[in-house]
């Protein structure tokens, strides 16, 4: 009789945690791209850069229409990343299969994952601190 293998390995497991993890990277850049990047630059006196930036990716005026979407969506999978990462995961670890070379490789990865999570997270604060509260704190710095 063979044994067929359960659909949710702890390799599967592992691997969703790290697809998670860069999908947040991915959508947390996509926070600073659209709001944070061009808000800064027009702060800093480069509206021309914002300019020819928005003439080359024209996209990102559409992005930043749906800011509100596009911020939730990036929120919700890096929350979703740290309870994987820092709650699901660690309970996984007793049925975890590494290597038998190299055992490792789950430690190095987990750092790798730990860092790219981290990393979203600050770039998606970063962009939600520049798109929600600069614009208030200028205003009542300004009266």
């Amino acid at each position: 009789m063979t044994q067929t293998s359960s659909p949710c390995t702890p390799e599967r497991r592992a691997k969703r945690a790290a697809l998670l993890n860069y999908f947040s990277l991915f959508s947390s850049f996509s926070t600073l791209i659209c709001c944070a990047l061009p808000s800064v630059l027009v702060l800093l006196g480069m509206g021309t850069a914002v300019a020819s930036l928005l003439s080359a990716a024209p996209w990102l005026v559409s992005l930043s229409r749906h800011k509100v979407w596009t911020f939730s969506i990036a929120g919700t999978l890096i929350a979703a990343s740290f309870v994987m990462t820092y709650v699901i995961a660690p309970r996984l670890r007793d049925g975890e299969s590494c290597e038998a070379d190299d055992p490792s490789t789950c430690g190095e990865v987990s750092k790798v994952s730990r860092f790219i999570l981290w990393g979203s997270a600050l770039i998606w604060s970063g962009g939600f601190f520049v798109a929600y509260l600069l614009a208030p704190i200028l205003e009542r710095l300004d009266r």
